[in-house]
């Protein structure tokens, strides 16, 4: 089955912008500018008590792309960023678009082989990190070992209100990394440089700002290449279908990392393109999480479930006022009804799912904000997007009418293709009526007003004596138990079936049941090729860098 959202979509579309809006193709600097111009004394980031105008850091980018260029970088070179949620990451990544260079994301919990491998793998020239123990001494292997010419670092306590950068001083020794005395290591502050940068000519269409690595949760990762045009139009994008008063302030929870698509679209350039203001976490504790909603009082947060969970858990979640809170967006994972309701009803805030690739620039749909929802969906497809339903066993023709197919998706948000990987270029798109189509790799359907619900990832399904099995469906079932608190279910092998469902699961606070008594309850629920092999209990299961649950990892660690 093919369906098509544009430009007829369906009578029950919710999201409250028009399906023609007008995306304006704009590279990311100038999207800053634009902003930073209209009103340069409003805040853009807030950390940890210390606030940030789009003057300043739209200044110390400028600076930073003037101090790049005078080291050599030039237009199309690679600057990475091995950075959490800190201030210079807004300067660094706009400032390094400003001297024409694409910016790379590394994750700051990559070891030294992981990110030896994507700096080569990029051709990343100079990197940027912070003087941490959990950084800096990663960041040095790499530049002693790989092709990387210059590593940049910034002080962390540099971008503290004065009171924490004393307390830093005093008893976060352990916690920093002294900078070596070499030539090729230079301080944040010494490479702004002291001059206007010299301009460069971007087409955003065609000139690539980011190369973001994808997760490798099928096999090694690759760098998807997306232009300027590409994030500015997925930020404008995500922005219109905010439906809530455009005079009022924006604050947004910026738990997210930064280094991730999801984050780097729906906190960082959403809120850039809107004039909102970003408070910035360098990683998620719940406890810090909820004193920063009691303190900024955000209207948005954007998370994956496990953060919701962790919030839920935390003993001051019953003191924390939310009334600020407009809405919460989850993705990266299924969003367990569960724990959506739990949270609802102890924030008061409403919280919907959305569904992106790095592929896609992060976002491809969403539930609406305050229109109807349909749990269990990842929503409808953002403006000028399209989608389509291709057969599972060969996605060259359209899904039989009625029956879930492999979702592939084309609008102005799609990547480019793969970094040096023409190959893989060839298999993520299909052509359709003449088109190139990304192949998403998730089996979905979707219903007249067109939500779109995800059954599984093709690549997890179990085959059970020929009936095909989706583990987010068994997992579905399994968190409606009171005593679970999250699951993953996998193929193991069987003798008879080929495969049988094996699953995982982590217990609440305080709830006793076995395994054994879990799977009798489960597969009295489910399907009888659905039914489980065995329950067995965990006290956590793996999570990937953002905090999702890992079935790629948990497959490793079991040997399946």
């Amino acid at each position: 089955m093919d369906v098509s959202n544009a430009p007829d979509y369906p009578a029950g579309y919710q999201h409250p912008c028009a399906w023609d809006m007008v995306i304006e193709s704009r590279s990311l600097p100038d999207m800053f500018a634009r902003t930073m111009a209209a009103a340069p004394n409003a805040p853009l980031a807030e950390f940890l008590g210390r606030t940030y105008s789009y003057s300043a850091l739209y200044e110390e980018a400028r600076r930073f792309a003037a101090g790049l260029q005078q080291m050599g970088i030039a237009k199309g070179d690679r600057v990475g960023l091995f950075l959490p949620n800190v201030p210079i990451y807004l300067s660094a990544y706009y400032g390094a678009m400003m001297a024409g260079a694409i910016v790379v994301n590394f994750s700051p919990l990559y070891s030294a082989d992981e990110l030896t491998h994507q700096v080569e793998d990029s051709g990343t020239k100079l990197l940027v990190t912070i003087n941490v123990a959990s950084l800096l001494p990663t960041a040095l292997k790499v530049l002693d070992g790989s092709s990387l010419q210059q590593l940049v670092v910034g002080r962390l306590g540099d971008m503290l209100p004065l009171a924490k950068r004393i307390a830093l001083r005093v008893l976060g020794r352990k916690q920093l990394a002294a900078m070596p005395n070499r030539s090729d290591v230079v301080a944040w502050s010494k490479c702004l440089g002291a001059g206007e940068p010299a301009p460069v000519d971007i087409d955003p269409q065609k000139d690539l700002a980011l190369l973001q690595y994808t997760g490798g949760t099928t096999g090694v990762p690759k760098g998807a290449m997306l232009t300027h045009a590409n994030l500015s139009a997925n930020a404008q994008q995500v922005d219109a279908i905010d439906p809530f008063d455009r005079n009022e302030p924006d604050v947004i929870l910026g738990v997210l990392p930064m280094f991730h698509v999801f984050a780097n679209t729906c906190v960082l350039n959403r809120t850039v393109a809107k004039g909102g203001c970003i408070a910035m976490l360098p990683r998620f504790d719940a406890g810090q999480a909820l004193k920063t909603i009691a303190r900024v009082r955000p209207n948005a947060f954007p998370g994956v479930p496990t953060m919701f969970q962790a919030l839920l858990d935390h003993p001051d979640i019953a003191k924390t006022d939310f009334s600020s809170l407009r809405i919460c967006i989850s993705g990266g994972a299924p969003l367990p009804a569960p724990v959506r309701d739990k949270f609802e009803a102890a924030s008061g805030a409403r919280l919907v799912e959305g569904y992106g690739l790095t592929e896609s620039s992060g976002v491809v749909s969403v539930n609406p904000y305050e229109a109807r929802r349909k749990p269990g969906t990842i929503g409808q497809v953002l403006p000028q997007t399209r989608i389509r339903l291709r057969d599972k066993e060969d996605v060259n023709q359209p899904a039989p009418e009625g029956e879930p197919g492999e979702l592939v998706v084309r609008g102005p948000q799609i990547m480019q293709g793969y970094w040096n990987r023409p190959d893989d270029v060839k298999t993520a798109f299909v052509m359709v009526e003449g088109e190139a189509w990304l192949r998403t790799g998730d089996i979905a359907t979707q219903d007249a007003d067109g939500f779109i619900a995800i059954v599984d990832r093709s690549k997890d399904m179990i085959a059970v004596g020929g009936f095909k099995v989706f583990p987010s469906q068994v997992e579905a079932v399994l968190v409606e138990n009171p005593a679970v608190k999250e699951a993953l279910v996998i193929g193991v092998a069987d003798k008879y079936l080929g495969e049988v469902p094996e699953a995982y699961v982590t217990l609440n606070e305080g709830a006793e049941l076995s395994g054994d008594s879990i799977a009798k309850w489960l597969n009295a629920r489910v399907g009888k090729h659905e039914r489980v092999k065995a329950v067995i209990l965990r006290d956590q299961l793996p999570k990937t860098m953002i905090g999702k649950l890992d079935r790629k990892a948990l497959r490793a660690e079991v040997g399946r």
